[in-house]
């Protein structure tokens, strides 16, 4: 059930399964899955600290883990515009070669899609309750201070929400889980 437009974005904060909704979403579409965190990782292999500061950030200022959850999440917006013209570029050559593709990623933010045209929609998963957030990174990372995490998603999820809504991309709430691929094809769908 291949959909009318090229490429679809999954957005939304750390923790709020993106993943367990995008992997479903590219399979009922029938289409590849990308993973935005995977051109993070390329672009930090090929640049040093020094070249691309921005996007070594995280692992070269661990003095971060002590700031409020405000100013973490603030940052996670400034990767997000540094990573912004990278995922652009991967965005329109996936239109331009007519490649259809689900990209799901938490530093793809929503405007990707309403600067991109009708070939590309998004979609924001949505989950403000820090309780969920941490029982979710529980989930798949056990060990660890996962509260700190949640509550900096909590944040980013909610700005992530506002920019949705600012531009026209449909917002979903990430739960309940059961009908939620049903419910992020529908929104996608009458965007």
């Amino acid at each position: 059930m291949r959909a009318p437009w090229i490429v679809t974005l999954v957005c939304g904060a750390s923790g709020t399964c993106k993943s367990c909704l995008a992997r479903p979403l590219a399979e009922r579409y029938g289409v590849p899955l990308a993973e935005a965190d995977d051109i993070v990782t390329a672009l930090q292999a090929i640049t040093t600290p020094e070249q691309q500061p921005i996007l070594h950030f995280w692992a070269t200022h661990p003095q971060f883990r002590s700031w409020a959850r405000e100013r973490i999440a603030a940052r996670h917006f400034e990767v997000a515009g540094a990573l912004r013209p990278a995922y652009a570029a991967v965005i329109a050559d996936h239109v331009e070669f007519a490649a259809p593709v689900v990209f799901e990623g938490d530093y793809l933010l929503p405007e990707l899609a309403a600067e991109a045209g009708p070939a590309v929609r998004a979609v924001v998963l949505d989950e403000q309750d820090e309780d969920q957030i941490t029982a979710n990174y529980l989930r798949r990372e056990p060990s660890g201070q996962q509260r700190d995490r949640a509550r900096v998603s909590a944040l980013v999820s909610a700005e992530l929400a506002r920019r949705a809504r600012r531009c026209g991309v449909p917002v979903v709430p990430a739960r309940p889980w059961d009908d939620g691929l049903d419910r992020v094809d529908k929104a996608l769908r009458e965007t």
